[in-house]
C-alpha cells in the first residue's frame, strides 16, 4: 500500500478518533490536513486499509458502515440516536449469557449494540 498524504491523514484521523467513524466523518476530519481530499479517495483508502487488516468495519443495522482500528479487543458499540455518533463499549459480559444457548449449539461470535443518547446529547457532557 502506497503511503500518500491522503492516506496518512485518514490513518491519523482513525487513530485519534477513539470511536468508529463513517467515511463522511473521516472526510470531515481529514480535510483539515488535506483540504482537497474527496469522498471517493476516503472510500478507496478505507477499503485498502480494511483489506490490509489495519481497519475493521463496524456494521449497525440501517446505518452506514463505520471503521475502527482492527487491533482492538472484542467489544460492543453504543449509537447515539440524537447525533448519530457511535462509541465503543469496553469489555463484554455476554459470554456468560451463552449458557442459555440450546444444548449442542456452538457460539462462534455475537454482536450487541446499545442505542440511546450520548452524554453530550443527554446534557450530561
Amino acid at each position: 500500500m502506497r503511503r500518500t498524504e491522503q492516506k496518512q491523514a485518514i490513518k491519523a484521523v482513525l487513530d485519534d478518533a477513539g470511536r468508529p467513524l463513517s467515511a463522511q466523518e473521516v472526510l470531515d476530519a481529514a480535510t483539515t490536513e488535506v483540504p482537497t481530499l474527496g469522498l471517493a479517495t476516503v472510500y478507496r483508502n478505507l477499503k485498502a486499509l480494511t483489506e490490509s487488516g489495519w481497519l475493521h468495519p463496524v456494521e449497525l443495522p440501517g446505518q452506514p458502515v463505520r471503521y475502527e482500528r482492527a487491533h482492538l479487543q472484542h467489544h460492543h458499540h453504543f449509537m447515539c440516536e440524537a447525533c448519530g455518533r457511535v462509541f465503543d463499549v469496553v469489555g463484554c459480559s455476554v459470554h456468560t449469557a451463552a449458557h442459555g444457548v440450546p444444548k449442542g449449539f456452538e457460539v462462534v461470535r455475537h454482536e450487541v449494540n446499545f442505542y440511546g443518547r450520548c452524554a453530550e446529547c443527554a446534557g450530561q457532557g
